[in-house]
């Protein structure tokens, strides 16, 4: 028998406990359905054999989730709705997030993400950053300072295309940064998307005018010698 204490104020396996409530006590579906978070058609189901076909059920009073006396109270009143059993223990703390872990495989990928968070958004904190890659502050500062050891070969490239965050999380990062710095996020992405196309205009309109300067298709090799003597 389990010892456990349920100190989270949830069912550990709600739909195990349904199956248990189901075939050893005479609580009416809506009953069980309240107590395990579960809809009345999935109780049904459950009951019919449609669903769960194989899954052992799971007493909650053995587990702590249920006493005996609320059992016994809900059972004789069709309207009542089961309480949870609580533990008088504090709860659990929950431990502070780390850095984020990245596969070893990508891993040699942070510097180059790093590089282009640096060139391309100044506006993202170091604290950020070692969320959005998994990195460490020192490492940030060896990219920024031109101290890391493979400094020659970085090359800066997005990190959620390197896979180390979602697109989403890059942009809220962003964001945030704008917003710290007292600045519109949108008008600033505005911004940079236009210097981004006049970029990318410069150099179709450079190779248009080298184009123009040449005059077009050279005919000359296609005439003939224009510098003839005339016969005697």
């Amino acid at each position: 028998m389990s010892t456990a204490l349920n100190i989270t104020g949830q069912l550990l396996m709600p739909k195990a406990t349904a199956v248990w409530l189901i075939e050893n006590t005479a609580l009416t579906f809506e009953q069980i359905a309240d107590f395990t978070g579960m809809t009345t058609i999935e109780i049904e189901a459950l009951a019919d054999g449609d669903i769960g076909k194989g899954l052992v059920g799971r007493n909650p009073m053995e587990h702590h989730e249920l006493t005996q006396e609320e059992l016994d109270r809900c059972q004789a009143d069709p309207a009542a709705r089961l309480v949870i059993a609580k533990s008088s223990l504090p709860p659990v703390k929950a431990r502070a997030k780390g850095p984020r872990y990245t596969p070893v495989s990508k891993r040699g990928d942070k510097p180059d993400a790093i590089a282009y968070i640096l060139k391309h958004n100044p506006e993202i904190s170091d604290a950020q950053i070692t969320k959005l890659v998994g990195t460490t502050k020192p490492t940030i500062n060896s990219v920024r300072e031109r101290t890391h050891p493979n400094t020659p070969n970085l090359r800066p490239r997005h990190p959620a295309e390197l896979g180390l965050c979602t697109w989403q999380e890059y942009e809220k990062s962003s964001d945030k940064g704008l917003k710290a710095q007292g600045k519109d996020p949108e008008e600033v992405k505005a911004q940079r998307l236009a210097e981004q196309q006049a970029a990318l205009s410069e150099p179709q309109e450079s190779e248009d005018a080298s184009q123009s300067g040449t005059g077009g298709f050279d005919f000359s090799n296609f005439l003939g010698d224009t510098d003839t003597s005339s016969d005697d």
